[in-house]
This record gives C-alpha cells, sequence and structure tokens, in this order.
C-alpha cells in the first residue's frame, strides 16, 4: 500500500492550513488504494443519512420559528434546532473523509462523537421545548 498523502504548501502560515485540513479533510480519494466498493458506498449512504437529518433539524428549527406561538420559546427551540443542523451538516463530510481515507489506508475506522453530540442535543433541545411550551402555555 502507498500513502500518497498530500503534502502542505511549503509557503503561508503553517498553522492555518492545518486547522483549515482539521475542519475540512482534503480528498480522500488521493490517498492509498480503492476499497471494496460496497465499503465505499456504504459510508456514502451513512453521509447522506446525517445529510437529511440535518436537513429535518433545520425544516423543524424554522418551522418552530415560523409556527409555534410564543415569541421567546419560538425563537429558542428554533435557534437551537437551526444551530444543531448546522452542526450536524458541517461535521458530516469530515466524519466521511476520515473514514474514507481509513479504508483507503487499511486502518481502523475512527471513532465518533457525532452520535452522542447528537443523542445529547437532541435530549436538551426536547426538554427545553417541553419547559418552555407547560411556561408559555
Amino acid at each position: 500500500m502507498t500513502d500518497r498523502t498530500p503534502q502542505a504548501p511549503a509557503s503561508g502560515d503553517g498553522r492555518r492550513t492545518s486547522t483549515v485540513r482539521r475542519l475540512v479533510p482534503p480528498d480522500p480519494r488521493t490517498v492509498g488504494e480503492e476499497p471494496d466498493y460496497r465499503f465505499t458506498l456504504a459510508n456514502e449512504r451513512t453521509f447522506l443519512a446525517w445529510i437529511r437529518t440535518a436537513l429535518a433539524l433545520a425544516a423543524g428549527g424554522l418551522g418552530a420559528l415560523h409556527l409555534v406561538p410564543g415569541q421567546y420559546s419560538s425563537v429558542t427551540i428554533g435557534i437551537s434546532l437551526l444551530v444543531l443542523s448546522l452542526a450536524t451538516a458541517a461535521t458530516s463530510y469530515r466524519r466521511w473523509a476520515v473514514n474514507e481515507t481509513s479504508m483507503r489506508l487499511g486502518q481502523p475506522l475512527p471513532p465518533s462523537r457525532l452520535p452522542q453530540v447528537m443523542a445529547v442535543a437532541t435530549t436538551v433541545v426536547a426538554v427545553l421545548a417541553a419547559i418552555m411550551f407547560l411556561v408559555d402555555g
């Protein structure tokens, strides 16, 4: 197996480049060997499931902003759901790229905190919504 990891540019701020690479990893198809297509397709389906989740959260957030009665509760719940949507969408590409790179290099898949963060954040938003509806109602 050959590691064809792209090298960082020689000039410029190396710290900024490494931060950007951590947030937005390079195209994983440029390293290692092509894995079994079934694993690549499964990884892609998982990425698309996270994107669907982000879209559902965004729809819920926009719906709360426009349809839920109560000035403060609708804004709080709507913004919370939109922030959770943004975090999910932003993290899903990085997770796909890191998993794809690991498969191409024959390494174990790295652990992810995204499911745990989603579960905790969704619980917090649900409890917050219930409290606000009881107080407003």
